[in-house]
């Protein structure tokens, strides 16, 4: 009989996050595939669960892949988890679903933590469509390629990102992006020292050439957005025209309607320097 591969999400920071269905498969299954068993084993022993592990990861994944499915074709039941969060997300693990999924082996999910789901759910931007992008290349050219596409991506962008390779990252987005384009940086989520950054992409880039970067960070970049009605973008810049004659200058009357409507503050931006430009 055929056992099965377990997907199981483990915490990403708070242990109090690991839901009793976790608990209960990691304490049934015959052995755990780990991403990293050193962190396997301090999860193991906090909840005082004893079962064998196998190293599972990126530089070994093809060799022990095919060793797992076979102890599974065997009748053996596997629990495959991450460092933290839900394997297959940015994690080799895709490669142990795939692999198990084509021999038929039953593939099932034990949901908790996603990184990527928490930050967005804090962000504070629009989370009704979003794309994933993962870890952004260390090479900047492969790295400005890969943003280059995303130039004109609609939707809520979502990556991870090491602090040592946040600056170089930031700059680059920047330079892609724009300064005004809205980011909210994640750090360290439901750790002691969790902090949400809601900013500019200018002022984020700008804080953290001050300010060392501590932590794995979640970055949460809004998408273009979409092409204004000509009457949406009729009432927009009557209300920057209004702010002006109240004696504002056009760049904080934009700012203050993007941010009160919502909108891209850069597309504002040029339609009302085309409109209001010898009035600022």
């Amino acid at each position: 009989m055929t056992g099965k591969l377990y997907v199981v999400a483990t915490p990403i920071g708070n242990l109090g996050d690991i839901s009793p269905r976790a608990l209960e498969t990691l304490r049934s299954v015959d052995f755990i595939a780990a991403e990293d068993t050193r962190v396997g084993a301090r999860l193991l022993s906090h909840f005082e669960i004893k079962c064998p592990q196998i190293s599972y990861f990126e530089h070994n994944r093809r060799m022990k892949g095919e060793y797992i499915a076979e102890r599974i074709e065997h009748g053996e039941s596997c629990a495959i988890i991450t460092d933290a969060g839900t394997p297959a997300i940015s994690d080799p693990g895709t490669d142990l679903v795939a692999l198990c999924a084509a021999r038929g082996i039953e593939v099932l999910t034990v949901p908790g933590c996603c990184a990527a789901v928490s930050a967005l759910s804090v962000s504070g931007m629009d989370c009704g469509r979003f794309t994933f992008e993962g870890f952004l290349s260390t090479n900047r050219k492969s790295r400005t390629e890969h943003l280059a596409e995303l130039k004109t991506e609609r939707r809520t962008m979502v990556f991870y990102e090491a602090p040592h390779k946040l600056r170089n990252t930031l700059r680059d987005m920047r330079e892609c992006f724009g300064g005004e384009r809205r980011i909210a940086l994640c750090r360290e989520l439901t750790k002691k020292f969790e902090e949400t950054r809601r900013c500019t992409l200018a002022e984020a880039d700008a804080y953290y050439a001050e300010t060392p970067p501590r932590g794995e960070f979640v970055l949460i970049v809004e998408g273009c957005g979409e092409a204004k009605p000509p009457q949406e973008n009729a009432d927009l810049l009557a209300e920057v025209g209004a702010l002006i004659a109240d004696g504002l200058s056009l760049t904080e009357a934009v700012r203050q309607v993007s941010r009160a409507r919502s909108t891209p503050k850069n597309a504002l931006y040029r339609a009302a320097l085309e409109r209001f430009g010898n009035e600022a």
